[in-house]
């Protein structure tokens, strides 16, 4: 499979990671599970993952303090990034987004929203001007 259709799933809890795996896969996706953020800076040079989804609250390293650390290194500075979190209130999302996340949706989350974010991402052409709004 491709590194455009690669995705980098972060969570510490096996269920979601599980969750999200499946739902992916079933849309033809590579999916590569990663614990915590820790894990994720460590894997993300090798795998060149288009889009990393991750959790917030995590052990080691949460979600945003990676966000933060993938945008500050000029090698993963370009990976599309989804935050899953089950912080929901409109700081939590205003940080996530500063933090660098392209997309920021809530848990409970739809998977079609979550499918449809990651293929929207892994396919994302410079050039494309079209808006949401």
């Amino acid at each position: 499979m491709t590194a455009n259709k690669r995705v980098l799933v972060v969570d510490d809890d096996a269920v979601i990671r599980r969750l999200i795996r499946v739902n992916l896969e079933l849309e033809g996706f590579d999916v590569v599970e990663a614990v915590d953020g820790q894990d994720c800076l460590e894997m993300v040079v090798e795998l060149s993952p288009a889009v990393v989804v991750l959790d917030v609250a995590m052990p080691r390293l949460d979600g945003l303090a990676a966000t933060t650390q993938l945008r500050s290194d000029p090698a993963t500075a370009d990976v599309k990034i989804v935050i899953v979190s089950a912080r929901a209130q409109q700081a939590d999302v205003r940080r996530g987004i500063e933090a660098g996340a392209n997309v920021y949706l809530t848990k409970p989350f739809d998977p079609d929203i979550l499918i449809k974010t990651v293929r929207s991402l892994s396919d994302d052409e410079p050039d494309d001007e079209t808006s949401a709004g």
